[in-house]
């Protein structure tokens, strides 16, 4: 028997860059996810563009270059880093070259022990960063006291013309998705459009 969860955990981190207009924060966001499932990872481009086209921004492309850049953050992550999230450091080996949106989500676990993964989809990815639109003033180029809201500025970043990203499952069937963005955004002073 697997016990139903209430909710899950999702953990997102903001884009950290010196020039980051938000600061780095994690959040939790509560929602109930399906099972299983295997979508593309370049799913993630009409999904960004669909939030894009909102703003009548132009479309983005997927870059395998930026997808093999992701894929390496997160398997470091997995590897070094216990799967906790964390952006890539400014300096280094790993050094930051691009903006990065993360998400973490935590596995179903059933009565007996086992974990699942939970299906998490490209589309269900993007929604959960371009629903911090709630929380972004545009007059002000700030998010709303107490939120977060710089995912939702990179997917929706002017200048931004490409996407990759990347999944890496940990021994615990928890997931951890990066992707990358060319070019970066978040600029301090700057609005996203």
């Amino acid at each position: 028997m697997r016990f139903a969860p209430r909710h899950i955990l999702l953990f997102m981190a903001a884009l950290s860059i010196s020039s980051c207009t938000m600061t780095a924060e994690r959040s939790l966001a509560s929602v109930t996810l399906p099972l299983s499932g295997n979508d593309p990872l370049e799913d993630f481009v009409p999904a960004h563009n669909a939030v894009r086209a909102r703003h009548r921004l132009p479309s983005l492309k997927w870059s395998p270059q930026l997808a093999s850049y992701a894929q390496q953050w997160a398997n470091q992550l997995r590897k070094r880093n216990n799967c906790r999230m964390k952006h890539r450091p400014g300096k280094g080996r790993f050094a930051q070259q691009y903006g990065e949106n993360l998400l973490w989500v935590g596995p179903t676990r059933w009565s007996d022990g086992r974990s699942a993964l939970y299906r998490m989809t490209p589309q269900m990815i993007t929604d959960i960063w371009a629903n911090e639109k709630r929380d972004y003033r545009y007059r002000s180029n700030s998010c709303k006291r107490g939120k977060i809201c710089g995912h939702y500025t990179q997917v929706v970043w002017r200048d931004t013309r490409e996407v990759g990203c990347a999944k890496a499952v940990c021994r615990d069937k928890s997931q951890l998705w990066v992707c990358n963005y060319d070019p970066p955004g978040n600029y301090r002073g700057e609005r996203p459009y």
